[in-house]
This record gives structure tokens, C-alpha cells and sequence, in this order.
């Protein structure tokens, strides 16, 4: 009896397509996938980033010489301020005073003799006596001019340092009180107008009719980013302006401060020096009384010029002491002019980092670009096949089975003694496919 075989064939040009896609696949798929031109890059080092690294090596140590100005002219300041000059001068001072002591002790006997002469000399006397006394008290009126000069000494030191922290002489103490007021107001003036610029793109859009668009929604996010950069430089504009004249007012507070220091050293030296004047025209006039006494009057006058040349030499002394607190004053500026010199490098170096760290992200970005550029060109055959295997599985879905129909006679007497009539045909549509006949409709 023969045996009716049914089979389900999809179309003849379906299996076509079939045949063809899996062609193109097996080239595609043959050579492994060249990922080198995709393959992650890093931009390199900017120009200003290696000059912010140059700057950074030229400037160490470039504050030093600065330092160490500083240091001997506080170390000689110092060998001043220790009396070496004064105590010198004062020793001499004592001596000259007990040699005059003991001329005057000689100059008494004299003195017993001389009355007519005495009672001529005693102008003289009477008139060195009171400027002496002028110049006692022109001496009492330095102290506050030195006084004044200390103290604004004292105020140039406390600025001479970072001026980090927030007491007295930091930068923050010289920053407005209303520098946040200015920034706040400054930066909700800016919010509002890129607002009115937002609205203003969707009245285009809407005019255009293209409201709620790809395009608007391009034209919105360019905008917020490009809006988002300068509301940054703005703020940040505003805050080194700040800064700047902060630093400047502190900087001028510095310099005021010195200046009037030197000044009130100044003032005290001339009134020093005016005090010494109105004692040598008293010992001048002593003199003269001396001279109208004899020979005892002599003696007392070689006394008085010893005790003035005591006093010249505390005067010395005094003038030792004023250049000691002018080259403390100088020692201190020497160092903040160091301090200043490595700030200003600082911000230099900074600034170009941060350019340069611009300029390579802007490299960097670049890269990428290219590099997805090269991925989606190497990725793109293997798409196209994709949408072409898509396409054949939804023809093949799309379309009615076609179908076979074979019938077979019965197996010999002998092919069934082998058995292996049924089970060669099985072996065969199984791994070869249906056998396709003239019976496809």
C-alpha cells in the first residue's frame, strides 16, 4: 500500500530571501570586527597646562630671596634694639658727669672770689637754665610720636601675612557687607531675563508650529546650557572682583600704615633733634657765664660740655633705636612683598590650569566624537543585515504555508527485510529538507 507524505514549505521567494541573508550573514560575521578606530583615546596636555607646570617649577623658591632680605635686615634691627649703642653711650655719659663733678668741686673755690663776676655772668646762667628746661620738655613731646609710630607698626605687621581667616587684617575683613546682596541681585536679574529669552522660544515655536518639537527642545537645551555657563562666569566674575578690591584696599591699608609710621619716626627725630638744639644754646650761654666767672667758671664749663657729650651720645643712642624700628618696619615689608610675589604666581597658575583644563576637555569631547563616528560606521553593516533578517522573519509569518504532498509505493519484499526503506527517508527530510516536488501550488 503506498504511503501519502504531507510537508509545510514557505514560498519560493521567501526561501530566496532566506538563502540570501544567510549569504550575507555568514560574509559579515566571517573576519573578526576591527575595533581599533573605536577604541577609547585621551586627549593630551594643553599648552597652558604645561605652562601652568613650567610656572609652577620656575616660582618655587622665587619668594626667597624676599625671605632672607627680610631676615637680616630683622637680625640687624635686632642687634640694635639689644642697647649695645646706648649703654656705650651712657657709660660715657656717666664718666664725663663725674669728671665734671669733681671740676666743679675745684671751680667752688673760685667761685668765692668772683662775686662782681658772678653777678654779670648770672644772665647768662639764668638764660642757659631755661633752655635747658625748653629742651626737657621738647624731649617729653617725643615719646608720642613714638608711640604713634609702634602702633602703626604693630597695625602694618598684622597685614603682612596671608590674610586667610576672618580677624584682624584678613582679606575678609576688607570684603563688602554687601557684596551678597550685590551677587543675589545681580544673578536673579539674570534669571529673570534668560527666562523672558526661554519664553520667548516657545512663542517662536508656537508661531512656527512647531511647539513641543524636537526642535524647540533642542533650541531650550542649548540655550539653558549655554545660559547655565554664564549665570557660572558671571557669579564667578563677580566674586574675584570681590576679592580684588579687598586685597587692594588691605594692600593700601598696609602701605598707609608704613608711611605713617616713618612719618611719626620722622617727627620725633626732628623734635629730638630741635630738643638738642635748645640744650646746646643753653650750654652755649652757660658758657658764656662760665667764661665771666675765671678760672672756676672754666671748670664748670668743661663739666657742662662733658655731660653734653653724654647727652650727644644718648641722642645717638636714641637715633640707633629709631633706625632699629625702621629696619624692623623694612624687614617686615621685604617679607610681605615675598608673600605677595607667591600669591600672584599662585593665581597665574591657577588661571592657566583652569584654561587649559577647558581647551582638553574640549579635545576630549572631539575624540569621542570621532570615536562614535567609527563605531556606528563599523556597527552599520551588521544593522542593515539586521533589518533585513527582521524583515524575512515577518515575510515568513506574513505568508501561508505551502504545502507537498508525495506519496511513496510500498517497500519490496527485500527492502523490508532490511528495514531500511521508512528510515532512510526519515534520515534524509530530517537532515536535507523536504524533498521539493512539481506538487507546490
Amino acid at each position: 500500500m503506498a504511503i501519502t507524505e504531507t510537508r509545510a514549505l514557505p514560498a519560493q521567494f521567501i526561501e530566496d530571501l532566506g538563502k540570501d541573508y544567510a549569504t550575507q550573514l555568514t560574509a559579515a560575521t566571517a573576519a573578526p570586527l576591527d575595533t581599533s578606530k573605536f577604541a577609547p583615546s585621551v586627549a593630551g596636555q594643553t599648552a597652558l597646562q604645561q605652562k601652568a607646570t613650567d610656572l609652577t617649577t620656575a616660582g618655587l623658591g622665587s619668594y626667597q630671596p624676599f625671605l632672607t632680605g627680610a631676615g637680616s635686615t630683622t637680625q640687624a634691627a635686632g642687634a640694635a634694639q639689644q642697647g649695645q649703642f646706648a649703654q656705650q653711650g651712657l657709660g660715657l655719659a656717666q664718666t664725663g658727669l663725674g669728671v665734671a663733678g669733681q671740676e666743679l668741686t675745684g671751680a667752688g673755690t673760685a667761685l668765692g672770689t668772683a662775686g662782681t663776676t658772678t653777678a654779670a655772668a648770672q644772665p647768662f646762667i639764668s638764660a642757659a637754665g631755661t633752655g635747658l628746661g625748653q629742651a626737657g620738655t621738647t624731649l617729653g613731646g617725643v615719646s608720642p610720636f613714638i608711640n604713634v609710630a609702634q602702633a602703626g607698626l604693630g597695625m602694618a605687621g598684622a597685614l603682612t601675612g596671608t590674610g586667610t581667616g576672618t580677624g584682624l587684617g584678613s582679606i575678609s575683613s576688607y570684603m563688602s557687607p554687601y557684596q551678597t546682596q550685590v551677587i543675589d541681585t545681580t544673578l536673579a536679574e539674570f534669571d529673570r531675563q534668560a527666562a523672558q529669552r526661554q519664553q520667548q522660544i516657545s512663542d517662536a515655536a508656537v508661531a512656527l508650529g512647531g511647539f513641543g518639537g524636537g526642535r524647540e527642545g533642542v533650541m531650550q537645551s542649548e540655550y539653558q546650557t549655554q545660559s547655565d555657563r554664564n549665570r557660572a562666569a558671571l557669579q564667578a566674575q563677580l566674586q574675584a572682583q570681590g576679592f580684588s578690591q579687598a586685597q587692594a584696599a588691605r594692600q593700601a591699608d598696609l602701605q598707609n600704615q608704613v608711611a605713617l609710621s616713618q612719618g611719626q619716626l620722622g617727627l620725633g627725630a626732628a623734635t629730638s633733634g630741635l630738643a638738642q638744639q635748645q640744650a646746646q644754646l643753653g650750654l652755649n650761654q652757660l658758657g658764656l657765664g662760665q667764661a665771666q666767672l675765671g678760672l672756676g667758671q672754666a671748670q664748670a664749663s668743661q663739666a657742662g660740655q662733658q655731660a653734653g657729650m653724654a647727652g650727644q651720645r644718648a641722642a645717638l643712642s636714641g637715633a640707633q633705636q629709631n633706625l632699629a624700628q625702621g629696619s624692623l618696619g623694612l624687614g617686615q615689608f621685604q617679607t610681605g612683598l615675598g608673600q605677595s610675589l607667591q600669591g600672584l604666581q599662585g593665581t597665574d597658575i591657577a588661571r592657566a590650569g583652569q584654561v587649559g583644563a577647558i581647551n582638553q576637555a574640549q579635545q576630549q569631547a572631539v575624540l569621542g566624537a570621532l570615536q562614535e563616528q567609527n563605531r556606528l560606521a563599523a556597527y552599520e553593516p551588521l544593522e542593515r543585515l539586521g533589518i533585513f533578517g527582521q524583515g524575512v522573519t515577518g515575510l515568513m509569518g506574513g505568508y501561508p504555508a505551502q504545502y507537498q504532498f508525495t506519496s511513496q509505493p510500498n517497500p519490496s519484499p527485500l527492502a523490508q527485510a532490511l528495514g531500511i526503506g521508512s528510515t532512510l527517508g526519515g534520515i534524509y527530510g530530517n537532515v536535507m529538507g523536504p524533498v521539493r516536488g512539481t506538487t507546490r501550488p
